[in-house]
């Protein structure tokens, strides 16, 4: 599904095609909370980052946030490069070279209408903010870390896009 989204301001336009379109993970982890969270919470989608298109690209900023070191006692840069409009403050995107084929973008940045998903995905609810209550179903999948499950696998499990 080709996908078209913007910052706030409109100085960076970008589209991109996403084998994993339907907005379902809802990650509390105090990066994603801070930097793009509406309700507390941060929606990425799954994208191939080959397809990529960006207008407005001097606009752009990153933000590589810092995390935890292997050893548990100091911090590192993390791989995870957080793309925004440096005018408006729109999160947009993320990529890392981990996994450069990918790209997700925020969900809050896509203008196209996006599938309603079938059910959500809630992570990192050890870092959520003590104000914020976990909306949705009560049968959602909860987890206080990463999920047991990726992106492309929950799209599979139930039949959405082509991932």
């Amino acid at each position: 599904m080709l996908l078209h989204g913007s910052c706030h301001c409109g100085k960076v336009k970008f589209s991109v095609e996403a084998d994993a379109p339907v907005p379902f993970m809802r990650c509390y982890c105090s990066i994603c909370r801070k930097t793009a969270g509406a309700g507390g919470f941060g929606v990425n989608l799954g994208a191939v980052a080959s397809s990529m298109k960006v207008t407005g690209k001097r606009y752009l900023r990153v933000y590589r946030a810092l995390v935890p070191d292997e050893s548990g006692t100091g911090t590192r840069e993390s791989s995870a490069r957080r793309h925004f409009c440096g005018r408006c403050g729109s999160a947009l995107w993320v990529w890392d070279p981990t996994w450069p084929e990918l790209i997700h973008p925020h969900a809050s940045a896509i203008d196209t209408p996006l599938p309603l998903p079938p059910d959500h995905v809630h992570i990192f609810l050890a870092s959520k903010a003590p104000w914020v209550e976990v909306e949705g179903r009560p049968e959602d999948p909860k987890f206080d870390n990463y999920p047991d499950m990726s992106l492309a696998e929950w799209h599979r499990r139930k039949g959405l896009g082509s991932a």
